[in-house]
């Protein structure tokens, strides 16, 4: 990790990987599980199945070239170097001040006496209007940079800084949205999770209701079934009960014929 005053020159567009890279041969690896199979070991002498933490594993006795392999302690505070520049481990935004930068905007909204007393709360500032504002300038700058390209070229280097200077003022204002952006962009992901369920839900009670209509149409189908079956049953009984009561009736008057007869 580079230091913040020892910022690493930019030498190529494609920097060659670090040189530790060649620490990691076949031989230092196996070297390596080597070393932490005895340290494994138990009080039997056997070794055991461990899933080593690189915190683990920097605290074992190893030869300098074998530490190479071992991933570094994650880095809380700092800088680092990222093709020549320095980048700051802080996801704090620095202000255009820590930076060396002109502030073309006040950093808050300027006082209102008229419309503002010391008692309310400051307001805060509007970031659309001082956009707007630049963006206004940006054109007009431009305008200047091109007039002085065609007049005197060589005066070029003031216009460009200034036209510079406006640009990261813009790209600080827009900065100034990202929690902003962060936070909406997290409601509509909820929203559209929400919703996505809530679709789900309505689809489930869709086809609930589907089911329950099929279930009770073959439940109606049963009971006509069984109603039906029922009443040609019955039917069926009542015609062999007129057929049995017509049979006993001719008996009857057989009988009687026979004892007329007589």
């Amino acid at each position: 990790m580079a230091e913040a005053g020892q910022p690493r020159t930019l030498t190529t567009a494609f920097a060659p990987p670090p040189p530790l890279w060649k620490h990691f041969t076949p031989d230092n690896i196996k070297r390596l599980e080597q070393i932490k199979k005895e340290a494994s070991k138990g009080e039997d002498g056997k070794p055991r199945k461990k899933k080593w933490t690189p915190a683990e594993l920097r605290e074992l006795d190893l030869p300098p070239e074998l530490r190479f392999l071992v991933p570094p302690a994650i880095p809380t505070s700092g800088h680092y170097s990222v093709f020549g520049e320095l980048q700051s481990l802080s996801t704090a935004l620095p202000s255009l001040q820590e930076q060396g930068i002109t502030q073309l905007y006040p950093s808050t909204p300027p006082a209102e006496s008229d419309q503002q007393t010391p008692s309310e709360p400051t307001r805060p500032l509007n970031h659309a209007y001082y956009l707007l504002k630049i963006s206004k300038s940006l054109l007009l700058n431009f305008l200047e940079f091109v007039g002085i390209l065609s007049v005197a070229p060589e005066q070029f280097e003031a216009k460009v800084e200034d036209l510079r200077n406006l640009f990261i003022n813009a790209h600080h204002l827009l900065n100034l949205y990202r929690p902003h952006q962060a936070r909406e962009s997290l409601i509509m992901m909820m929203e559209e999770q929400l919703n996505r369920t809530k679709q789900e839900i309505e689809e489930m009670d869709k086809l609930k209701a589907e089911i329950t209509g099929v279930l009770e149409r073959l439940e109606a189908d049963g009971q006509a079934a069984q109603a039906s079956a029922q009443a040609d049953k019955d039917s069926k009984q009542s015609l062999a009960t007129d057929e049995q009561a017509a049979e006993d009736a001719k008996m009857i008057w057989d009988l009687l014929d026979e004892k007329i007869s007589s």
